[in-house]
């Protein structure tokens, strides 16, 4: 798939137990998985569904990365992008960092700590289907201040906040929320519910289409989206 400048193309789970993670969106996302990667990669576990890649999980071991999903957005630059991000009042996680022949990846935070990735394509060029059961569907942006993090990621991505879906946290943290498209909500957050996981939010009405806030037998959110 092509990627626009600062679309999101990618997304994976930081987690305690890959092994566990996998059974868990295995079954409920109908999910697949590679053999992972060796120490080179972090033990960097790809996911396919239909044969095609959708998204990874990875061992949450040295602390750097926040347990739970980490969306990834499409960068000309890396390094470009992470003095951007140094610029604008961010900072960065996890400086550029070339993964071998797939790409260059930064972890940042936006000037209200949530945090977000950087992905400069080489063989590795993001999702290779999205928007169907089980893919990836949309990232929306929870945010305490939108008028703080709305001119921010209009400089560092070039995404008004419309693109980026912000809306208000409330009192809860400001983050980014995975959204996964399925074909039916309630049956989603009921499997995820036998799976070990449970319902943050129950199944609403939007006016994309009907949303449910999950989180896995981990702890990591994430949301589904029918419609």
């Amino acid at each position: 798939m092509e990627f626009a400048e600062g679309a999101p193309c990618w997304a994976d789970a930081a987690l305690p137990d890959v092994e566990s993670g996998k059974r868990f969106y295995g079954d409920l996302f109908g999910w697949t998985f590679d053999e992972g990667a060796g120490a080179e990669y972090g033990y960097y576990t790809q996911a396919y569904r239909d044969g095609r890649n959708v998204a990874a999980l990875t061992p949450d071991r040295d602390g750097r990365t926040p347990t739970g999903w980490t969306v990834y957005f499409k960068v000309r630059d890396a390094e470009t992008a992470a003095s951007a991000v140094r610029d604008c009042g961010g900072h960065l996680l996890v400086e550029p960092l070339s993964i071998g022949p797939f790409g260059t990846m930064a972890l940042a935070a936006d000037p209200e700590g949530t945090v977000f990735g950087l992905w400069q394509a080489g063989t590795h060029t993001g999702f290779e289907t999205q928007g169907e059961p089980g893919t990836f569907r949309r990232a929306e942006l929870h945010a305490r201040d939108r008028t703080t993090v709305a001119p921010f990621y209009a400089s560092v991505l070039r995404q008004g906040a419309a693109d980026l879906g912000i809306s208000a946290a409330g009192n809860a943290p400001a983050r980014f929320l995975v959204h996964f498209a399925v074909t039916d909500c309630e049956a989603t957050a009921d499997a995820a519910t036998r799976l070990g996981g449970r319902v943050k939010e129950e199944p609403f009405d939007t006016p994309y289409g009907r949303v449910a806030v999950l989180t896995d037998n981990q702890g990591a959110a994430f949301a589904v989206h029918q419609g």
